[in-house]
């Protein structure tokens, strides 16, 4: 029996993170490759013939899993009316020299207002966003998504030829991986806009449909990824932020991993972290008042 149609809401679909999601949806990436999918595109007034113009490759290219008519509108209303998903994409970018609070300042307001139609319009079960990559697993982001983000190895493995061995076993370098590495991560968003002129977006459209693919579908067993949740205080993490950990996923549901062995060096990683995001917390609270 075929399943039911899926409603998935962009924002921001003529934008560039946008323009790269919207047909990894449509061929199944997001939800598998059996899940027909209603596209909901939304963008802000001034884009709406670039948007329109998204619509039309859309249907140009005929994907068999996208269904009914695409909606593309400028009103937030009727792009959440009936979502059951929403990746909410469409912000002012950052640009080289603008700092965090500039950002955040200008998307608040973006953000409250579709939020305010999301709970009032959207379907009650919404959800709100040298070997091979596939060998690697349990590696985990800690903490922010800014400079201060702690990726960490010393849980993550590499499957060989002859048994899954850790990565630090493989790579034999702690100098590189507790240094260059990690700066290398943390640094990377930058060095994108420095280079393009613009921030990532195929990357970040794709890592949004790895992200609700887990989600949705669930993570294998014995694998966990990383997410940024509702922090309940485990790992001794600031509670009451939205504090990237690792997590397991099963029916639609997310359960931080528990009992990791936490040393020295990535503790001061994760507090360091920790202290960022309760600051702006703080800020995201001076912006709404």
């Amino acid at each position: 029996m075929a399943k039911e149609p899926v409603r998935v809401l962009v924002s921001g679909a003529a934008g560039q993170i946008g323009y790269a999601l919207v047909p990894m949806i449509a061929r199944g990436v997001m939800l598998g490759a059996d899940q027909p999918v209603i596209l909901h595109m939304l963008d802000i007034p001034p884009a709406a013939e670039a948007l329109n113009g998204v619509k039309m490759e859309l249907v140009d290219a005929a994907f068999p899993l996208l269904k009914g008519c695409v909606v593309a509108t400028t009103d937030v209303v009727e792009a959440c009316t009936g979502v059951n998903i929403a990746v909410m994409v469409g912000g002012f970018p950052r640009k080289e020299g603008m700092e965090r609070k500039d950002v955040m300042s200008k998307n608040v307001s973006i953000y409250k207002s579709q939020a305010s139609a999301l709970e009032q319009h959207a379907a009650p079960n919404c959800k709100k966003l040298n070997v091979q990559v596939s060998d690697v697993k349990n590696v985990i982001i800690w903490g922010n998504h800014s400079s201060t983000q702690y990726p960490d190895v010393n849980h993550a493995t590499v499957k060989t030829p002859s048994a899954e061995k850790p990565v630090r076993e493989l790579v034999k370098d702690d100098a590189w991986l507790n240094g260059e590495f990690i700066t290398t991560v943390q640094q990377r968003g930058a060095a994108i806009i420095k280079a393009r002129k613009l921030s990532s977006a195929l990357s970040a459209a794709s890592a949004a449909c790895d992200h609700i693919r887990d989600w949705v579908l669930g993570t294998p067993e014995g694998t966990w990824v990383s997410m940024g949740v509702y922090s309940d205080g485990s790992y001794n993490a600031p509670a009451g932020v939205i504090y990237s950990f690792p997590v397991t996923c099963r029916n639609g549901e997310w359960t931080i991993v528990q009992g990791l062995v936490i040393d020295e060096f990535s503790r001061k990683k994760l507090d360091l972290t920790g202290a960022e995001l309760t600051k702006e917390k703080e800020l995201a609270y001076s912006c709404l008042s």
